[in-house]
């Protein structure tokens, strides 16, 4: 008895540190997590442009958003729409920066992140 003791109170801090992991990316890796986290939001996003088909059926163009992907939790914050390679309306990139805000990958990185993404959007292309 006295030698299970000590095992499970290793198998204890070894579960209790898992919950508090951090993932270390490379940047591919960080790239390619962030990209899979936004694409969850797929259907929200395409939402997003189906309204604006709906009131102009000519819609299309481009929303770039920058972002901020927090160390402790791994969040998506400070989402900002960047003008200058955004070219769709007003309403979809603002519907945009509403879908992903908030998110979390899991598990977070040891390090912040600085993303950048762009969705294309074209009048006639194939529904996702």
């Amino acid at each position: 008895m006295k030698q299970l003791l000590p095992v499970l109170t290793m198998m204890v801090l070894a579960s209790a540190s898992a919950g508090c992991s951090f993932a270390v990316r490379n940047a591919e890796m960080y790239r390619d997590d962030t990209a899979a986290l936004l694409d969850t939001r797929r259907d929200e996003i395409r939402a997003c442009y189906d309204a604006e088909l709906a009131r102009n059926p000519r819609a299309q163009g481009k929303v770039a958003v920058d972002f901020t992907v927090l160390e402790d939790s791994g969040r998506i914050t400070n989402v900002a729409v960047d003008p200058a390679g955004t070219t769709a309306s007003d309403e979809v990139a603002s519907c945009v920066v509403k879908a992903i805000d908030g998110l979390v990958l899991a598990p977070p990185d040891e390090k912040q992140g600085k993303g950048k993404f762009v969705w294309e959007f074209t009048a006639g292309a194939p529904k996702a």
